[in-house]
């Protein structure tokens, strides 16, 4: 109970500190760039038209709201993470995730093969409950974001958003966007430990000094470069949590209404859009584009 109050706590206050930037990050994925392009200069030291990036972002939106304003949705997604946090611990806790993989495995030992598949298995199982659990908190977080676009007042707290988005949508609303969202999230854990396990067995020699390290550090590679692959996921998920929700930023021109998430993905595979929002420096001008300075997006 004391570790995972420990991780409530931690969880919270990395929540609080990366709040800004999830905040700026969905405003770009919807498309909203309030900032023209101007002229900057990219890593090799040249000359380029460069979208506004973190910083200019932040000051335009301090501009409007003032400090607080970038933590608009802060609550909901505090919620998330204390809810998502206690199940996915409850879940390991109980067994629950270790009945399932025991019912259709063998044992194995530690480091093989066998043992990462079991491992990854019950990750999978707990991280999905979490996910499912607390995703109505997260449509409520990425709404009170997006509204900043219409300057519209719709969600405006936890629990009169929950009101809002039942009496509107139904049960169905708060798990818009579910589908891909699980999707990327199990891709993404199977992807990291296989490509993990690959690397600390074939690349890292036991033999060798600061072995953990060396594994740890490989880990967090394989992550990163997994959650990039996944990333497109990540970006449909967020669009449909916000589409044709009666909020500007999730209907035309901003969007167009995508039936099912896949329509969705078509649409932004065809427009060269699947990574849309996935750096926040050095931003280039997206290819064929022009930018609408009444709209403030490209179109």
């Amino acid at each position: 109970m004391a570790d995972t109050c420990g991780q409530v706590l931690l969880g919270s206050g990395l929540t609080v500190l990366s709040h800004p930037l999830m905040y700026i990050k969905v405003l770009v994925q919807v498309g909203h760039e309030p900032l023209p392009p101007s002229i900057g200069r990219n890593l090799f030291g040249r000359q380029v038209y460069q979208l506004p990036g973190l910083f200019a972002y932040a000051k335009h939106i301090i501009k409007i709201d003032g400090k607080a304003g970038l933590f608009n949705g802060l609550a909901p997604r505090l919620c998330a993470g204390t809810i998502g946090t206690l199940v996915h611990s409850r879940v390991l806790q109980v067994g629950l995730a270790n009945k399932l993989v025991s019912g259709t495995s063998q044992k194995a030992e530690e480091g093989s093969l066998q043992h990462v598949v079991n491992e990854t298995t019950k990750e999978m199982i707990a991280r999905s409950c979490a996910t499912i659990v607390t995703h109505p908190f997260h449509v409520i977080t990425l709404r009170c974001m997006v509204q900043f676009i219409g300057r519209e007042t719709k969600y405006s707290g936890v629990f009169d958003s929950i009101v809002t988005v039942y009496k509107n949508e139904g049960v169905l609303g708060f798990f818009a966007g579910l589908i891909p969202r699980l999707l990327g999230d199990v891709l993404s854990l199977w992807i990291c430990n296989m490509l993990a396990h690959l690397v600390n067995t074939y690349a890292i020699d036991d033999s060798m000094s600061h072995t953990g390290e060396i594994k740890n550090c490989s880990q967090a590679v394989t992550g990163f470069f997994a959650s990039m692959l996944t990333y497109p996921f990540v970006l449909v998920s967020n669009l449909m949590a916000v589409n044709n929700c009666g909020l500007a930023g999730g209907l035309p021109p901003y969007a167009s209404i995508y039936p099912t998430w896949v329509d969705c993905w078509r649409h932004l595979s065809l427009e060269g859009n699947m990574s849309r929002g996935n750096s926040l420096f050095f931003r280039k001008l997206p290819v064929g584009k022009t930018y609408a300075t009444d709209q403030k997006r490209f179109f």
